[in-house]
């Protein structure tokens, strides 16, 4: 069997390689990682791994396992470029290493503001483990924190630094948080929570100017004042690892653009997780969308999609999207996707929970239920993705009692 090399150290390309062991394929792989570590778990860096300085990586498997299946791992190692006429991959080292199919894993990076010096010593973003041990740095000894941007990562970080006993500030310039991820429902009690655990939370922020020594930040403009600042983390959203694919003149729009199968506009070449643009169906999204996702659910069912692909296979992925986020006590879950803005017979119910911190607000569009989204909710959440999956859907005299429907469709 030719080679297949995997480039990444994410989620996705530890899937990968244990999708293609399980068939029996991890002789001949060769996972090329840029960090010098196996791949790990990422969701644990906003949270234990930053309040606790004893928390340790949680490797997806040792290096055992790696050998024991055949995989060559290649650490602190980054793909530089692709020959595809000739189906080889240079690494930073010299190596050439061939292949009959590459996979690009490669994730996103996280975005910076134009214009910012990139190593200022007092601000720091959250994408790999490199840059978990920088916050923890940023951290330790401070007594504020500034946070620009209020998505999951920075949510999670602000809950993460207030649990710490640091004075937080969130700073975000759209009306709301979560804008691109969560409904406005959501998203408002979202802010409830965290001002209720003392996180000033500035929302519709106008950014000005940047005061900098070329060393340190030392004040933004917010809304036409001067706010000093001690330590800053960017959250500010991620852009896709394009570069190697685009350098070898793949297809590239929001992403590598790939088919149902993974495969990108050259067969020889799939990509996977955070940096695939890939095509989505119904019910999930109208015919012709054309989604990238940053989650594990999807780095983990694309890995799981391509081997198929790998194996000669016509497999379409269609996984059932779900997300979560834990911010503070908070544990955010979502399934499905939201119907888009101005969605003709779009509705929504909120389902109470057990307490006020708890309930599920459930997204239909006439008497389908297309995405949940679960507060502290757990069955909630674990109930709807079955439904989802399952395509099974609320009679239409159960479709504006969530409780009754989830029950009777469970039961």
């Amino acid at each position: 069997m030719e080679s297949i090399v995997i480039v990444g150290g994410g989620h996705a390309a530890a899937q990968l390689c244990a999708s293609l062991a399980e068939a029996g394929l991890g002789a001949g792989v060769h996972l090329v990682c840029a960090e010098g570590v196996l791949p790990y778990q990422r969701p644990p860096l906003s949270k234990a791994y930053l309040k606790n300085p004893a928390e340790l990586l949680q490797p997806h498997r040792a290096d055992a396992w790696y050998a024991q299946a055949g995989i060559t791992v290649h650490r602190s190692d980054p793909a530089l470029a692709i020959d595809r006429a000739a189906r080889t991959v240079r690494l930073r080292s010299g190596t050439e290493l061939a292949y009959g199919h590459l996979v690009l894993a490669t994730g996103a990076r996280a975005r910076r503001p134009v214009g910012w010096p990139a190593d200022l010593a007092n601000v720091a973003v959250l994408r790999n483990a490199a840059d978990a041990d920088a916050c923890r740095r940023l951290l330790d000894g401070a007594t504020s924190l500034t946070v620009l941007g209020g998505g999951f990562i920075g949510l999670e970080v602000a809950a993460t630094a207030r649990a710490l006993g640091l004075a937080v500030q969130v700073v975000e310039v759209a009306p709301r948080l979560l804008g691109r991820s969560v409904s406005v429902e959501l998203a408002e009690h979202v802010l409830a929570v965290h001002r209720a655990a003392g996180i000033e939370v500035v929302l519709d922020a106008r950014l000005g100017e940047v005061e900098h020594d070329g060393q340190r930040l030392i004040a933004l403009g917010i809304d036409g004042r001067r706010q000093p600042v001690e330590r800053l983390l960017l959250g500010i959203g991620a852009e896709p690892e394009v570069g190697l694919g685009q350098a070898a003149g793949l297809v590239v729009d929001n992403g590598i653009v790939v088919d149902a199968a993974m495969r990108s506009s050259d067969p020889a070449i799939l990509a996977i997780g955070d940096v695939a643009g890939f095509p989505v169906s119904p019910p999930w999204a109208p015919a012709g969308t054309r989604l990238r996702l940053e989650s594990v659910q999807n780095a983990n069912d694309q890995a799981r999609t391509a081997a198929l692909t790998l194996q000669g296979r016509s497999p379409v992925y269609a996984a059932l999207p779900w997300f979560w986020s834990e911010q503070g006590a908070m544990r955010l879950q979502m399934a499905g996707l939201m119907p888009a803005p101005g969605t003709a017979g779009a509705t929504r119910h909120r389902r109470p929970g057990a307490s006020a911190a708890s309930f599920s607000i459930l997204h239909y569009v006439g008497e389908r239920l297309v995405c949940a989204e679960s507060v502290n909710a757990p069955m909630d959440h674990m109930a709807a993705r079955k439904l989802l999956e399952t395509g099974r859907h609320p009679a239409p005299a159960l479709a504006c009692d969530p409780a009754v429907a989830l029950k009777s469709l469970l039961a």
